[in-house]
């Protein structure tokens, strides 16, 4: 029973944990990444499609992006998904294909940028936490049916704490990785 609940929250906390790493994929360094644009939705007759279903998604330098639509006719669609996302981008298309230049991040957005992954990384903690608060909730309604000894609380207490430390141990290593990633020139 206590093992289930310290798995079922081992679990969940690699989940934000893995939710953290997705939203900081798109948190822009100065390198291009296709993975920049993949959150777009593309207007593809009448319903929003992402990115990824309706063209190809290259790298064709270290600071741009090559958007090749499958369709003729979706080039216009997918320039005004880029124009009216939150990149700060615009699209330069020759015949079918769109080129996104990345301009060099300056060390104002560089700081910028920094703050926001420390943001996310804090929401990620906060998560964490909510989640130690659950398990060690549900262990001490446990103690209440008198399923468990208070023996037995205080030690998976302890166990749900420890996986809490190397949760949040393994968040500060993400928002760090990502923080190096972006003040590197």
């Amino acid at each position: 029973m206590i093992n289930e609940i310290k798995q079922d929250a081992q679990n969940r906390m690699a989940k934000s944990i893995e939710a953290l790493r997705h939203t900081l994929i798109k948190v822009r360094t100065g390198r291009a990444s296709p993975a920049l644009v993949e959150h777009l939705k593309v207007n593809y007759y009448g319903s929003d499609m992402p990115l990824s279903q309706v063209a190809t998604v290259n790298v064709s330098d270290a600071r741009s992006l090559v958007i090749t639509p499958w369709e003729k006719q979706m080039v216009g669609a997918v320039e005004k998904a880029i124009l009216a996302s939150d990149l700060g981008l615009t699209p330069n298309t020759a015949g079918t294909t769109i080129r996104l230049n990345l301009p060099a991040l300056t060390e104002e957005r560089r700081k910028e940028l920094t703050k926001v992954v420390h943001s996310e990384g804090e929401d990620a903690k906060v998560a964490i936490r909510n989640i130690r608060r659950d398990a060690n909730q549900q262990v001490k309604d446990l103690l209440k049916d008198k399923a468990v000894t208070e023996d037995d609380v205080r030690r998976a207490e302890e166990d749900v704490q420890k996986i809490t430390d190397k949760a949040i141990k393994d968040v500060d290593e993400v928002v760090k990785a990502k923080e190096q990633e972006l003040m590197a020139v």
